[in-house]
C-alpha cells in the first residue's frame, strides 16, 4: 500500500496505536460495562491533535490528507471496542465536519476551535425516531421568530448524544418545500428544553447513543449554519466521507478479526493437530481474507480519489454497501473457528460480532444504499455535489 501511505504516515501509524495502547486500551473493558466514556480522554485525544487531522490549522488543526484519517479509523477499530471508536470519530468526522463546512468564523473559533483541543464534544443530529434513513422525512421543526429560532421535534441513534456539549442538528424551516426547506443548526445542550435519554445497545457498548428532545428551544439566528433551506445538500454533500469512514472500519474490524483467529488456529489443537491444518478452514478463511483484501484496495482507491476533490458518492456508496457486508461474515466465521469460546465474553470475537452487526445498518442501511445504487446504474440517475 507504499502508492498510499508515505513514512510519515506509517510513522503517524505507530505513534496512534502506541497511544491507544498506553492511554485507551487500559480503560476500555470498564468503559465497554459502564457504557460511560470518561472525560479526560477526549482532552487527550485533543492535546495530540488527534481530532485536528483534517481541519484548518488556524483552529488548531493540522490540515493533514485523508490517509491520516484512515490510520486514525484502523488504528480505533482493533482495540476492540467499536462503541469507543464512534464515539471519537462521530465527534471528529461528523459533527465536526459541518462545523467547518458550513460554520461561520464565530462558529469555528467558538466550537471547531475548543471541539479540535478536546474542551467541547459534538454530536450530529439528522436521524429521526420515524424517519430512520429517510432524512428527507423529518419532522424537526425551527420556526423563525424575530431575532431567534424555536426548535420543536426530536432525533434519535445519536451518538454522543449525552456526552454533548454541542448539537449539530438539521430541522426543517418550510415544511412545505420537503427537503428543500431543511437547515442545519447549532444547539447548545444545556438550553432549556433540550433533553436526552440513553439507549440500551445490543453492541456498541461504550458508545453514548441518546434519543434527544427539542421542546420550545431558543437559539439565536446566528446559530443557523450556512443558508437556510441547504441543509439537504450540506448532508448530502458529506455522505461520501461517512460512507467511507464506515467502510473503511468495516475492513479494518474484519482485518483484525482474521489476524486474530489465525493467530489462534495456529495454537489449538484437535485431533492431533492445530487446527489451522485443516482444509475446510484454511480455504474458508483465505476466502475470507480475500474479500476482506479486496474491500481494502477499493476503500483506499476511493479515498484518493475524495482527497484530490472528486465526487465519490457512488464508489462511497458501494464500499459501505460491500465492506460492511464482508466484516459481517469474516466475522461470524471467525466466531465459529473458535468454537465454544468464541462465544465467551473473555474472547474478542463476542463483543466483535455484536458491534460488526451496526455496519449494515447505520450510516445508512444496505436496503437504502441499494436503492440508491439502483438509480444509479440502472436508472442512469447522475448525482452532482450538492454544494460547489
Amino acid at each position: 500500500m507504499s502508492i498510499y501511505f508515505t513514512e510519515e504516515h506509517e510513522m503517524f501509524r505507530a505513534s496512534f496505536r502506541d497511544f491507544l495502547q498506553k492511554e485507551v486500551v487500559p480503560h476500555i473493558e470498564k468503559w465497554e460495562k459502564t457504557g460511560t466514556i470518561e472525560r479526560f480522554i477526549w482532552k487527550k485525544f485533543g492535546e495530540m491533535g488527534f481530532f485536528g487531522i483534517r481541519y484548518p490549522e488556524a483552529y488548531g488543526g493540522m490540515n493533514l490528507d485523508l490517509f491520516y484519517t484512515v490510520i486514525f479509523l484502523e488504528e480505533l477499530q482493533k482495540i476492540n471496542s467499536a462503541g469507543f471508536a464512534a464515539a471519537m470519530w462521530a465527534h471528529s468526522y461528523l459533527a465536526m465536519t459541518h462545523l467547518n463546512a458550513e460554520g461561520d468564523d464565530r462558529i469555528k473559533q467558538d466550537y471547531l476551535a475548543p471541539s479540535i483541543s478536546g474542551d467541547k464534544i459534538g454530536a450530529l443530529c439528522i436521524t429521526e425516531p420515524f424517519g430512520g434513513s429517510d432524512v428527507a422525512g423529518m419532522r424537526t421543526i425551527a420556526e423563525k421568530k424575530g431575532d431567534k429560532y424555536i426548535i420543536n421535534g426530536s432525533k434519535t441513534f445519536i451518538t454522543n448524544g449525552v456526552y454533548a456539549d454541542y448539537y449539530v442538528v438539521a430541522a426543517k424551516t418550510n415544511v412545505e418545500l420537503g427537503n428543500k426547506g431543511i437547515s442545519i443548526f447549532l444547539i447548545d445542550t444545556n438550553l432549556k428544553g433540550v433533553s436526552a435519554t440513553k439507549l440500551d445497545k445490543l453492541g456498541w457498548r461504550a458508545s453514548d447513543t441518546a434519543e434527544i428532545a427539542f421542546d420550545n428551544v431558543e437559539i439565536p439566528v446566528e446559530n443557523l449554519m450556512g443558508e437556510e433551506g441547504k441543509g439537504f445538500p450540506y448532508i448530502m454533500q458529506h455522505f461520501a466521507l461517512e460512507r467511507l469512514i464506515m467502510a473503511i472500519n468495516a475492513h479494518a474490524r474484519a482485518e483484525y478479526a482474521i489476524n486474530y483467529t489465525i493467530d489462534y488456529m495456529s495454537q489449538r489443537e484437535a485431533f492431533g493437530k492445530t487446527i489451522n491444518k485443516f482444509q475446510a478452514l484454511r480455504h474458508k478463511m483465505v476466502e475470507h481474507a480475500t474479500d476482506v483484501e479486496h474491500c481494502k484496495v477499493f476503500n483506499y482507491a476511493a479515498v484518493a480519489r475524495l482527497d484530490k476533490g472528486e465526487y465519490v458518492v457512488k464508489e462511497a456508496t458501494m464500499a459501505k454497501l460491500k465492506s460492511t457486508k464482508v466484516a459481517d461474515e469474516t466475522i461470524y466465521s471467525c466466531l465459529q473457528f473458535l468454537g465454544g469460546y468464541g462465544y465467551m465474553e473473555e474472547y474478542p470475537l463476542a463483543r466483535l460480532s455484536r458491534d460488526s452487526r451496526l455496519g449494515p445498518i447505520g450510516g445508512g442501511t444496505s436496503e437504502i444504499l441499494k436503492e440508491i445504487l439502483s438509480k444509479m446504474i440502472i436508472d442512469n440517475q447522475d448525482y452532482k455535489p450538492a454544494v460547489k
